[in-house]
């Protein structure tokens, strides 16, 4: 299938276009563009700076790439957003280019779900397969690892990190990192429990369910402190390598700065 731009739509020539992208009517290409085979920009889509769209992604109405960083210290650098392959970027969503203050990209991976009005701050990365409901904010320098889910209209604070296998309810304030398999919700949002309907829908045999379980109970609930919890759950046989990650994670997270452990490089 070759190559569709319509006659309405405004790319510069020297974008770089790959085979099988469409291009619909009143989009706007600019000059430091890529875009990967089998890519769709329906009506009204905005690139600007220097992007570079992976392969077969769908990108709907109303939705700007590459926007410069909404940072007052951002000075004019070439900046850039990577996005990867087959995501799925609905009506309105915003993702802007990086600032200067880490590797100069805002990324997101792979097959990832970002729904209507959703915004992605300067120098953010995401993983893949990741699902973000309407009107969700991320704030700068946030990370969101493989398969979190985030629902509708929650805010992220700057700076904090959203592990993997999580699940964030709807309405949510984030405002420390979320650990990795849990389910964290409220103002702010606490874990409340283990994910374990996403982790069943992903595979996770019931064992290691368990043990995330007894482990969030321990840290959690009866709060016994990281150091012994890990004890505990090693003398139970309940340190499959999945609780090891969740502690390793809690334990950067204590080692950074109001609960998000990215931000102990701004302590020093």
């Amino acid at each position: 299938m070759a190559t569709c731009i319509s006659q309405l739509a405004m790319v510069d020539p020297q974008a770089e276009i790959d085979h099988d992208v469409e291009i619909g009517p009143f989009c706007l290409v600019g000059p430091l563009v890529r875009i990967g085979r089998g890519t769709r920009l329906e009506n009204n889509v905005t690139i600007m700076g220097r992007v570079t769209l992976g392969r077969s992604n769908h990108v709907y109405p109303g939705v700007v790439l590459g926007g410069a960083p909404q940072d007052v210290t951002y000075r004019g650098r070439d900046t850039q957003v990577i996005i990867g392959d087959e995501n799925i970027i609905r009506e309105n969503v915003t993702i802007n280019r990086a600032s200067e203050k880490e590797e100069g990209v805002t990324r997101v991976g792979n097959r990832n779900f970002l729904m209507a009005c959703c915004h992605v701050a300067h120098d953010c990365v995401l993983g893949d397969q990741i699902i973000i409901a309407n009107n969700t904010l991320l704030a700068g320098h946030v990370h969101v690892h493989d398969h979190a889910s985030l629902s509708g209209q929650v805010a992220v604070h700057h700076f904090a990190t959203i592990g993997s296998f999580s699940f964030v309810a709807g309405c949510s304030a984030v405002r420390h990192d979320v650990p990795p398999f849990m389910l964290v919700e409220g103002y702010p949002a606490k874990p409340r429990c283990v994910n374990a309907v996403g982790l069943k829908r992903n595979d996770f045999p019931p064992i290691v369910i368990q043990a995330l379980a007894e482990a969030h109970k321990l840290i959690y609930r009866q709060k016994v402190g990281l150091d012994n919890a890990w004890e505990i759950l090693r003398a139970n046989g309940h340190l499959v390598p999945q609780v090891n990650h969740l502690l390793s994670f809690i334990q950067g997270q204590h080692e950074g700065v109001h609960g998000r452990g990215r931000e102990r490089r701004l302590a020093a």
